[in-house]
């Protein structure tokens, strides 16, 4: 199972167009939480993607391999809404245009009137204290 899933995430980066000659990969000594094992290892995992500047630390396990995929994975993650993010962001522009030139359901513009009526009638009793 873990072999499929470091075949999946590579697919991802191919699918992204994330290269491995554009990670920057450093290896840090852990400082959290794991005594003299962590101490001593550097298992915490310090990824940087060139192109973007994107960088990830990950030292969730104790294992350096460990964090060397789930690093990669939150790399891929992040870029992954960075490039989706921008593609939705437009979507969300339209459909917003398109829901604001949308003609109100006959509900919503009761509603509406409802609203505008009790406001009016708000502001009409406001002149009547003014002229006391």
């Amino acid at each position: 199972m873990r072999i499929d899933k470091e075949e999946a995430l590579k697919a991802k980066m191919d699918s992204l167009g994330i290269k491995e000659t554009d990670l920057e990969e450093k290896f840090i000594r852990s400082n959290k939480k794991g005594g003299q094992k962590v101490n001593k290892t550097s298992s915490c995992v310090y990824l940087k993607y060139k192109p973007t500047g994107i960088e990830v630390k990950c030292q969730e396990e104790r294992s350096q391999a460990l964090n060397r995929f789930l690093a990669r994975r939150i790399l891929v993650n992040k870029i992954e809404s960075l490039v989706l993010g921008k593609e939705a962001e437009i979507e969300k522009r339209i459909e917003k245009i398109r829901r604001q030139k949308r003609k109100r359901s006959r509900r919503a513009k009761e509603k509406m009137l409802r609203y505008k009526k009790m406001r009016s009638e708000k502001k009409e009793l406001r002149k009547f204290q003014a002229e006391i």
